[in-house]
């Protein structure tokens, strides 16, 4: 007699997600109370500058220019009272260049006004000498500061101007501004190149000043004329005709020498 033996076969159902206890729901619902979290937040804001235009319009620009790489940046609360929204403005913090060396600022305004110059660098000249840091630009053939003869400067001029301007007019220190020209000569004596030098310097120092430097840091303008040439060997190079700016450190005023000395 043979016996049987009842084969059983059990199913197992593999459950997908976990169910009841899996965690995906919970990734969803963080992302919807974070949604909900900023939304309520944006509308308390738009309730408590409601009344005051301009607080509105300064928290619309806080959210437009916004960077985490900006120095300076807009507050929109400030104190603890809570009782409304205060939009200020803070200021960047700014290096006291007081304590930087002239060989240090040298080096700072070389790479600042250099990218804001590219192209242009063989008409870029920045050099330290006894009295301070010097900033020289220079004529070239093709691509004058002024136009022969004319003080008014150029569109190439104001544009190199107004770079150094940007990049010097948070320096505490008085600044000098030389004109300079080449040795041409004009076949009238009323109106010679220390005329010309010094009409230049007066244009470049209302350049500067267009671009944020203040009368208050002017130390001095003057015209040179042709008595400093950078070019010695050719006076009459193009390169002679130059604005000259110059930054004076403490105890160097006196020190001031014409370029080329």
């Amino acid at each position: 007699m043979s016996s049987q033996k009842n084969i059983i076969i059990k199913q197992v159902k593999k459950k997908v997600g976990g169910g009841h206890h899996g965690g995906s729901w919970k990734v969803a619902y963080a992302d919807f109370v974070t949604g909900m979290m900023a939304f309520f937040l944006l509308m308390w804001l738009l309730s408590l500058t409601a009344s005051d235009p301009e607080k509105r319009a300064q928290m619309a620009n806080y959210f437009n220019s916004f960077s985490l790489f900006d120095q300076g940046s807009i507050s929109l609360m400030e104190g603890s009272g809570g009782e409304s929204v205060i939009l200020k403005e803070t200021e960047p913090a700014e290096i006291n260049l007081s304590d930087i060396s002239p060989e240090e600022l040298h080096d700072k305004l070389r790479d600042e006004i250099q990218s804001k110059l590219e192209g242009l660098e063989d008409q870029l000249m920045i050099e330290v000498f006894s009295g301070g840091v010097r900033i020289q630009l220079v004529d070239k053939d093709g691509q004058p500061l002024f136009p022969l003869g004319g003080s008014s400067p150029t569109p190439l001029g104001k544009k190199m101007l107004g770079a150094v301007a940007e990049s010097i007019k948070g320096v505490p220190n008085k600044i000098a501004i030389e004109g300079h020209t080449d040795a041409l000569s004009y076949s009238s004596g009323k109106y010679t190149n220390w005329e010309l030098s010094t009409d230049r310097a007066s244009a470049a120092r209302k350049e500067l000043e267009l671009s944020g430097i203040t009368p208050d840091q002017l130390a001095m303008v003057a015209g040179y004329a042709a008595t400093s040439p950078l070019v010695k060997d050719n006076p009459n190079d193009p390169r002679n005709r130059r604005i000259s700016i110059i930054i004076q450190y403490s105890g160097g005023e006196d020190k001031i020498a014409k370029t080329g000395e």
